[in-house]
């Protein structure tokens, strides 16, 4: 690694949106550098993951070293592939913190679209030198031409400045490696400077503990090296250092300007902090700027099936958060379903590839409750702010959620959501979002064909189902992307589901006022479907405080009293049924009604149709 002096690295990301294919061109990088051997076998080499081979998507943005030769000069090339999907925007961000430029792959048939206006605005914010590159130009209906003319209308970047290829077939890739060389900028590093170094990603390994990986912006980093965290200031020895090539290569030393792996003796799952520095003992450093911690954009409550598995699932959260940082975890307990936790989500996509690594990975099986996202609520008396220490609560349960009297007002968050589209649907996408309670802020076509739409919308409203709708309604070509915009005033409120008149917590949701009557009426629809009959008869109701919105009737199991009765007096009959109708309402006050907890995962996995 000493071979390579600060001016001969490079360290880039690869930014596009879903499926433009930024993991086939990592491939083709790979292949030219001659860092794997070139097979038909190779297809989605960084992605490690079987989430991610299962779904063709990447979750974690994944490091590889190139080692490059260009005009007689042997070059360091450290390249990051990143997520595309919007639920991994925080993995882009982060990877960007160790890069000084970025290839922006477009889709040579596609164009642009809404992810790839967010990433782009990413890497601009961060200064990095932006390198557009026009893939899959291999395509019967690519059009490159209109793609260049898009990135110069949406971006600003000269159509000259765009690279056609085609990573698939390899097609003019070479010129991708040429052009990192000539446009992105060297690190500004010093290998005589104090080490530090910033933790961008960290993996747990069952037998040697942390592994993190580092991008070093000072100072040099050997085996056997004692090093302090910023965060914990524990002291460290460092047992292995080296570079990701893009399996794990163990080196003596990594130098100023290089990205790579470091392992230290960790054991611990929460002493690998994503965005601490490290440096060497008794040389202290100013600790770098670090990252803006994630914010969760849904919350879920994740209960272990059994309760006698609620230790090995703590454990499997633990090591799965270091690995997704951008997982936030609160303890919760719950009448129904025994102890469990409520955790913060990016998004829906995010939440079910959590679960569903934890199944893969840890072979853990839980239940999932219904995405919620988390309100805030202004406190109106002095009384209630002293007891809880802050005028402005957030509510992340529904359960916990303050009567109106001890309110001013109610906030739900709000994003900033970027839509585009063919102009042919955009009739049909303008009904849908003004049906999610969206504001339009902006409309511009960015070529003949295609518009972009910028809408207001609260975050509960798109959270469950709308990239389906919207999918659907457009045929598949509309593509949305959403970024937080802070909170806003609403009519919420609080239903509860109640069964023959007892409050059932679990199923308590928060609504808006103008949407309780259908929501409510859905989930005793549900609960009605779910709930099994009982020698008594079950009311099942949704509630606003005391006003009773909607209600659904388990009937019971009844004998037939008359089958002994054959013709005779009217009378007889009544006497019998009426006997039989004040037995079942004696049952009804004393029988307790046993919610199965397969009827509780039925309704709580599953959000009410808007």
């Amino acid at each position: 690694m000493s071979r390579f002096p600060v001016e001969n690295i490079r360290n880039f990301s690869i930014i596009a949106h879903v499926d433009h294919g930024k993991s086939t061109l990592a491939d083709r990088l790979l292949e030219l550098t001659g860092t794997i051997d070139k097979t038909k076998n190779n297809k989605q080499v960084l992605d490690k993951l079987q989430v991610e081979r299962e779904r063709g998507i990447t979750v974690k943005a994944q490091t590889a070293s190139l080692f490059y030769n260009c005009e007689g000069k042997q070059y360091l090339l450290n390249l990051i592939d990143t997520p595309g999907h919007v639920d991994f925007s925080y993995e882009v961000s982060r990877s960007l913190s160790a890069c000084q430029g970025v290839l922006l792959v477009v889709d040579a048939n596609e164009g642009i679209q809404a992810q790839t206006v967010a990433n782009f605005f990413l890497a601009f914010e961060a200064q990095l030198s932006v390198i557009p590159v026009i893939n899959k130009i291999d395509l019967k209906n690519a059009d490159p031409e209109r793609v260049e003319k898009q990135i110069e209308k949406a971006f600003d970047i000269p159509s000259d400045e765009c690279i056609k290829i085609s990573a698939k077939l390899g097609t003019n890739v070479e010129s991708v490696l040429q052009a990192v060389i000539e446009r992105i900028p060297p690190p500004k590093a010093h290998c005589k400077n104090p080490l530090r170094a910033l933790v961008f990603d960290s993996t747990f390994d069952q037998y040697r503990g942390v592994i993190a990986n580092i991008a070093l912006f000072d100072g040099v980093v050997s085996k056997g090296d004692k090093i302090v965290s910023a965060h914990t200031q524990k002291i460290y020895e460092v047992n292995e250092v080296g570079a990701l090539n893009p399996n794990e290569q163990p080196t003596h030393k990594l130098y100023a300007g290089q990205v790579g792996y470091l392992i230290a003796g960790m054991k611990d799952v929460t002493e690998a902090q994503i965005g601490d520095t490290l440096y060497l003992h008794k040389q202290p450093v100013e600790p770098l700027p670090g990252f803006k911690s994630a914010k969760p954009m849904v919350f879920a409550g994740m209960y272990p099936i059994d309760q006698s598995e609620y230790n090995n699932l703590k454990s499997a959260i633990e090591k799965l958060t270091l690995n997704d940082s951008s997982v936030t975890v609160y303890r919760d307990t719950s009448l129904a379903l025994g102890a469990g936790w409520r955790l913060g989500f990016l998004g829906l996509l995010h939440m079910e590839v959590f679960n569903q690594r934890l199944e893969q990975e840890y072979n853990a099986s839980v239940i999932l409750t219904t995405p919620t996202v988390p309100y805030k609520a202004v406190l109106s008396s002095a009384k209630l702010i002293k007891e809880y220490r802050e005028k402005e609560i957030t509510i992340i349960n529904p359960a916990q959620f303050p009567d109106k009297s001890k309110v001013t007002e109610y906030l739900e968050p709000v994003v900033l959501g970027t839509i585009i589209t063919p102009d042919e649907y955009t009739a049909k996408i303008m009904m849908l979002c003004q049906a999610r309670r969206g504001v339009q802020k902006n409309m511009m076509y960015i070529d003949q064909n295609r518009v972009m739409l910028k809408y207001l919308f609260p975050l509960n409203e798109i959270v469950v189902d709308f990239y389906d709708s919207l999918k659907s309604l457009s045929s598949g070509y509309a593509s949305f992307d959403y970024e937080d915009a802070g909170y806003q005033t609403a009519e919420l409120v609080k239903m509860d589901i109640l069964l023959n008149g007892n409050i059932v917590e679990e199923l308590v949701t928060v609504v808006h006022k103008d949407k309780a009557h259908s929501v409510g009426k859905v989930i005793c629809e549900r609960l009605k479907d779910s709930l099994p009959r009982q020698l008594f008869e079950i009311a099942i109701q949704a509630a606003i405080g005391s006003k009773i919105i909607a209600r659904e009737t388990v009937k019971a199991y009844r004998k037939n009293v008359l089958a002994k009765c054959y013709g005779g007096d009217i009378t007889r009959k009544m006497k019998l049924l009426r006997r039989q109708a004040e037995g079942k309402k004696k049952l009804r006050k004393v029988g307790n009604i046993e919610v199965p907890k397969d009827a509780f995962i039925k309704v709580l996995k599953t959000q009410p149709d808007k």
